[in-house]
């Protein structure tokens, strides 16, 4: 059995179509922060469950509702959320982390250090400087991890 989670990052109030149309189907939804309005979870809830963080634009009233970090749990495996991977405190493998999630930086990118696969999905809002557009799905089955990063102006 595959459960398939889409991540997305740094939308900062904006949702694109094309970003919808990539997470119809998935399990769950994580934002890794900078939402950048309320309405984008909502809409995102609409797809499927959400689990987000606030970031460092998320500063209105409606952000104290999110944490900083979130640990999630998902078929089996732990999943560590937080916006600008620079600020981690924990030992992701010492706590028996699989992934850790975070966006702020805008750059796509998938590495796996000690055991743990390192994931931020890029951005999935405004460009920023010539930074591509993407988001990210994470196929979880009882044997790996598939993480895919999907450039949105080219899907």
């Amino acid at each position: 059995m595959t459960f398939r989670i889409g991540i997305i990052s740094d939308t900062h109030g904006l949702l694109r179509p094309e970003a919808e149309r990539r997470l119809t189907g998935v399990d769950q939804i994580i934002h890794g922060g900078d939402i950048g309005h309320p309405d984008i979870i909502g809409a995102l809830r609409k797809i499927a469950p959400v689990a987000a963080i606030r970031g460092n634009v998320d500063t209105g009233d409606w952000a104290g509702e999110y944490a900083d970090t979130e640990l999630v749990r998902l078929a089996g495996r732990a999943i560590f959320v937080l916006h600008d991977l620079k600020t981690l405190q924990i030992d992701p493998v010492a706590l028996g982390i699989d992934v850790v999630v975070s966006g702020h930086s805008h750059v796509p990118k998938v590495d796996t250090v000690g055991g743990v696969l390192y994931l931020n999905p890029g951005s999935a809002g405004r460009r920023r400087f010539k930074l591509p557009i993407t988001l990210a799905t994470l196929e979880i089955t009882p044997d790996c991890l598939r993480p895919v990063i999907h450039d949105l102006e080219r899907d």
